[in-house]
């Protein structure tokens, strides 16, 4: 399948969270605006921060009529065992997806190296880190691929998507507010 573009209709898969089996995108995406946030890896420390930021202001995404899935490499034991260790508890499910058969079927690719991956954006990850540090987060197990890339997808009620960010480095996705804005 080529890359997702706006007006097509993402696949249907099927995919587990940390908490529930055999979810998919026909019974849980369709119905919603949803916003895919296509992330690394639980034990990565801005991707973990990510998911409190979404989860900080998620009422503001439900008020939108929307919903958030975030999608990771993490298998579900890492998932569980992450939020149990830092008492955390997330408004929106997680997809894991450590075969990476969601990202490959998508075509989020990873970065052809660490360089590519930070795409001279040091200074705007070194400061991400240094809020997430500020927040608690330090880095967790190392999963999948350290060089993945990530993604964004909001679909309509339909499922169709209405915007799509295939991201050139790990800090090329929108903040919470312009997703925010985009809804």
């Amino acid at each position: 399948m080529p890359r997702l573009n706006v007006g097509e209709k993402m696949p249907n898969f099927v995919f587990d969270t940390g908490f529930k089996q055999g979810l998919s995108v026909d019974t849980d995406f369709v119905g919603k605006k949803t916003v895919l946030w296509v992330l690394r890896y639980i034990g990565c420390t801005v991707c973990r921060y990510d998911c409190k930021l979404i989860a900080d202001r998620y009422d503001e995404f439900t008020a939108k009529g929307a919903q958030v899935y975030v999608l990771m490499q993490s298998d579900p034991q890492h998932i569980k065992d992450d939020l149990e260790r830092t008492n955390a508890t997330l408004p929106f499910e997680i997809i894991c997806d450590p075969e990476m058969k969601i990202y490959e079927a998508l075509e989020i690719k990873p970065a052809e190296s660490m360089e590519a991956l930070l795409g001279g954006q040091m200074e705007k990850l070194k400061a991400k880190g240094a809020a997430a540090k500020e927040a608690g987060f330090s880095h967790g197990d190392y999963e999948g691929n350290e060089q993945q890339l990530p993604a964004m997808f909001i679909l309509d009620e339909e499922g169709k998507a209405t915007y799509v960010r295939y991201a050139e480095n790990i800090v090329d996705l929108p903040t919470v507010d312009e997703v925010l804005e985009l809804l």
